[in-house]
């Protein structure tokens, strides 16, 4: 099984926002292609782990979020969310 890529310490401490933005800065860079190959390759490589983690902040986000529904009798009862 391979391991999960670490996330680099300057990404880490980002939040789910400032990542977003790099991330798609990242992407109008790549999809320009006026960067040479080196380049593009080390912006794919930090694309990739800025990627990783807005999807971990998302997850973390999805495990507070609680699932309201109501019981037989009418009442609201809280349950957490299923996340897969």
């Amino acid at each position: 099984m391979t391991e999960k890529p670490s996330t680099p310490p300057d990404i880490a401490k980002l939040s789910f926002e400032e990542a977003l933005e790099k991330l798609e800065e990242i992407v109008r860079q790549l999809e320009s292609g006026e960067s040479p190959l080196e380049q593009a390759l080390e912006a794919y490589e930090l694309g990739a782990s800025l990627k990783r983690h807005c999807e971990s902040k998302l997850k973390q986000a999805q495990t507070r979020v609680d699932k309201i529904s109501l019981a037989s009798d009418g009442t609201p009862q809280i349950s957490p969310v299923d996340i897969d």
